[in-house]
């Protein structure tokens, strides 16, 4: 069989993938597509450093849309994702989006049904579910010893103010400047979900307000968020994630009735499990768990990186342990609905909102218009500032100044 034709979309974050692609033996990277020339000339030196020259390079994506390729690896801005999505896979391509996979409700069940029926696989690229302490703590939820989920946790404090500048070039429209503190989600929410297989039902959002030094680089929205999910077996989630000093940057835990595992966040696990019959009687122990596959720990994203691209290629090519172990598109969905609704919640004064189990057509009707969001050129009519503790003005000054930095 021949290498599987695959494009990228967006060559910056997907740096990380076309770095993957132009080594592997199983596909073949035949176009990038960015609108900066800038990264393009710096992606095709990588390319050419390893002797992959018959790469073609875009800025115009009618023309890489119109490339002869099998899949696309979607990079481009985190709320823009579904509608590429949608387009490529009513092209007959299979896609891999990374973060995020849609911006409203409405996009969800477009996104959905687009997969349905195309045929084509979806995989939702969320590294933070396959790094080797999470893979493991997957494997022991899944073994039954832990017993029923009663809690969990999962956390992403990523305070990005030192990058700020570098990821938002003083553009005031940009996607991270406009989003809610409950959008990017999936890192926090999505290894929860994967591990234990169930779906979030409800969430009450919560945050903090726009703290100074968020402000002062051109985001408007509140700072930190916590949401509190309520998942399909009755369980409770709390979500934590985004802009907050902290010494840790993640923590994952499962909390069970007869026992606990979590990620200590610094490449080892700690298990707690009791015996049958001996409530308070458990063992614990603390362990450096194996490398999924041996060298890719240092992959990027705690060695998440390597399995989102490897689990796509993988399963166009009909790995049946692969399409397991693939993020579809209805657990991407329920990633990422925790944050479309959250903000719902947020507007509404944390009130507690039904999440859809969007697997079921007779639930999508309801959503269908939805486009309730932040993004102003997304949402039209349905259009709320995500700042919703202050001013939502920001000064052209405080752009001018991200700019500046820029240039230092």
């Amino acid at each position: 069989m021949s290498k599987i034709k695959i494009g990228a979309f967006g060559a910056i974050r997907g740096m990380t993938m076309i770095r993957q692609l132009i080594k592997s033996t199983e596909a073949e990277l035949v176009a990038v597509c960015d609108k900066n020339e800038t990264v393009l000339s710096a992606c095709r030196k990588e390319a050419e450093d390893v002797g992959k020259t018959n790469i073609t390079y875009y800025t115009d994506l009618d023309r890489f849309f119109e490339h002869d390729m099998d899949a696309v690896v979607l990079a481009n801005y985190a709320n823009e994702h579904a509608p590429y999505a949608v387009k490529f896979l009513r092209s007959g391509r299979h896609v891999m989006s990374e973060c995020l996979t849609m911006s409203t409700m409405k996009e969800a069940v477009e996104l959905i049904e687009a997969v349905e029926e195309s045929g084509k696989i979806y995989s939702y690229a969320e590294n933070y579910c396959y790094t080797p302490v999470r893979t493991e703590m997957k494997k022991i939820y899944e073994s039954g010893v832990l017993g029923e989920l009663m809690y969990a946790e999962g956390e992403y404090i990523h305070d990005c103010s030192p990058i700020w500048h570098g990821i938002t070039y003083g553009e005031r429209d940009h996607w991270r400047n406009l989003m809610p503190s409950t959008f990017y989600c999936t890192h926090s929410i999505g290894p929860i979900l994967y591990m234990t297989g169930l779906r979030p039902v409800s969430v009450s959002a919560f945050e903090t307000q726009n703290m100074p030094f968020m402000r002062e680089l051109g985001t408007a929205s509140g700072t930190f968020c916590t949401e509190m999910i309520t998942l399909s077996n009755g369980a409770l989630l709390k979500s934590a994630h985004f802009n907050l000093k902290s010494t840790r940057h993640s923590n994952y835990q499962l909390s069970c009735n007869n026992g606990c595992v979590q990620d200590l966040g610094d490449g080892r696990i700690a298990v707690y499990i009791e015996k049958p019959g001996e409530n308070g009687k458990g063992e614990t122990k603390t362990y450096d768990p194996e490398a999924v596959i041996a060298g890719t720990e240092q992959s990027g994203h705690g060695g998440g990186d390597f399995f989102t691209t490897y689990y796509f290629v993988r399963s166009i090519l009909g790995d049946e342990e692969a399409l397991k172990k693939t993020v579809n598109v209805y657990q991407a969905v329920d990633m990422c609905m925790p944050g479309t609704l959250g903000f719902k919640s947020l507007v509404g004064g944390n009130i507690p909102v039904k999440i859809p189990d969007l697997r079921n057509k007779s639930e999508r009707d309801a959503y269908r218009n939805d486009t309730f969001c932040a993004f102003p050129d997304i949402a039209g009519e349905q259009y709320h500032h995500a700042n919703l503790k202050g001013d939502t003005y920001i000064p052209d000054e405080v752009f001018e100044r991200v700019k500046e930095m820029m240039k230092q």
